[in-house]
């Protein structure tokens, strides 16, 4: 018969304290950051952290005495003034509920059960995050290819995170490694006898993600290094055994993985039912919103007519054709006309201003603005006299304009035409 580990019938203190601490804190971390974990999970947190916006700034003011009043909530950053906050006021909430409960609870023998619930929710909401991570990868959705705006900008004046970005964006198979990854990461946990597995793998995996966040300043800090935890308290069970197997060379017996059964078997068939339910929405969800999304504004999106980077051949204003010279703040040196509507204007000068483009192909028009000021619009008729010539007539106030570009061949830059290569005689380090 083989043997395997079994759920020990005492705890140590300290097994117990960390068990209520752990529980508190990631139970409200979760309440906090519901991270789209079941469907509508979101929906209902937006009425329920509501009362936490005015919490957190009346205690940011009187009781920290902060000298910024906090008004940024979580948007596209998880990193906010606010989030680290909330972060703060779980770990105080946790450690001052568990004192009082250790107090209360002190003869308890063990916390099996609650062990084994807490680890059943926090694999849930690992290998839920984990598939979504994964899909906008598999699916190309998260890093876009590189823009027209970006294969122009200079590695100086790239950001951190753009960085990362355009280098993640570039390789369509580097996502497709790391969404693979992340979607069996995910996929593992979903099973007992597999959690250990995508445990490891979620370590990895998140590991790794919040490595690229820490290291390229992408604004997911907290939750990347929360699903490093979330990885580690799932391997703690098994710490043991992987001790002994990957450092001491000793026989890791299997471990205990037995599920805690409800008394009523309706209960027990209902939580299973649940499960594979849960786990085909969550694979059709994914997959269908993604690939959707991908059509709609991925690498799947039908391109703007425009789409590309235009040289300035001639730039006449009220018939004076303006001098190419590198010191002039307003001629056009480049546009760059991009998806969603954007397009961006390069200066002689190297500046740039960016622009709402809207382009009507029936008519033959352009409309170009900035968000600072919408009532100063530029006006064009464009004409097309050849495949990659575009000329635009117009005017902007009282000046009328008369603006000739040839559209630049994008295969041009180095990082668009080098491909792959099986063989290389030597390194080829640009």
């Amino acid at each position: 018969m083989t043997e395997t580990t079994v759920a020990p019938l005492y705890w140590s203190a300290l097994q117990k304290i960390a068990l209520r601490f752990f529980l508190l804190l990631f139970i409200l971390y979760i309440f906090f950051n519901p991270n789209g974990v079941l469907p509508y999970t979101d929906v209902i947190a937006e009425y329920l952290i509501q009362p936490f916006h005015i919490i957190i700034p009346w205690l940011s003011k009187n009781l920290l005495h902060m000298p910024q009043p906090i008004t940024t909530f979580t948007n596209g950053s998880g990193d906010t003034t606010y989030d680290y906050l909330v972060i703060l006021l779980i770990v105080t909430v946790s450690a001052i509920v568990t004192v009082i409960w250790s107090v209360l609870d002190r003869k308890a023998r063990n916390y099996n059960k609650l062990f084994y619930w807490l680890c059943v929710i926090l694999r849930y909401y690992v290998g839920i995050t984990m598939l979504s991570y994964g899909f906008v990868k598999v699916i190309k959705l998260q890093f876009p290819s590189p823009s027209p705006g970006r294969l122009l900008q200079s590695f100086g004046n790239a950001s951190p995170m753009g960085l990362a970005w355009t280098y993640m964006g570039y390789s369509t198979g580097f996502n497709y490694f790391t969404g693979i990854a992340e979607v069996s990461c995910g996929l593992f946990l979903f099973f007992r006898k597999t959690t250990t597995l995508g445990a490891v793998l979620g370590l990895v995996v998140a590991g790794n993600i919040m490595a690229i966040n820490y290291c390229f300043d992408v604004p997911v800090k907290l939750l990347s290094t929360t699903l490093v935890l979330m990885s580690l308290f799932l391997l703690a069970k098994d710490a043991h055994r992987l001790v002994n197997f990957f450092f001491l060379n000793k026989t890791a017996h299997p471990s205990e993985i037995e599920p805690h059964r409800f008394r009523r078997k309706w209960k027990n068939i209902t939580l299973s039912v649940f499960k594979y339910v849960l786990l085909v929405y969550l694979l059709i969800s994914n997959i269908d919103g993604d690939i959707k999304a991908a059509a709609q504004y991925g690498e799947a999106a039908v391109k703007p007519h425009f789409y590309g980077i235009y040289d300035i051949q001639s730039y006449v204003v009220n018939k004076d054709t303006i001098a190419p010279l590198t010191t002039n703040a307003e001629r056009w040196r480049k546009l760059i006309v991009g998806n969603f509507g954007r397009s961006t204007v390069k200066k002689m000068n190297d500046s740039t201003q960016n622009y709402t483009f809207r382009e009507d192909i029936k008519a033959h028009t352009i409309v170009m603005f900035t968000d600072a000021d919408t009532s100063a619009k530029y006006h064009f008729t464009y004409f097309e006299p050849a495949k990659d010539s575009l000329i635009l007539k117009g005017k902007l106030g009282l000046d009328s304009i008369k603006i000739s570009m040839k559209k630049f061949d994008m295969k041009n830059f180095r990082l668009i035409n080098r491909g792959f290569h099986w063989v290389n005689e030597y390194p080829y380090n640009k």
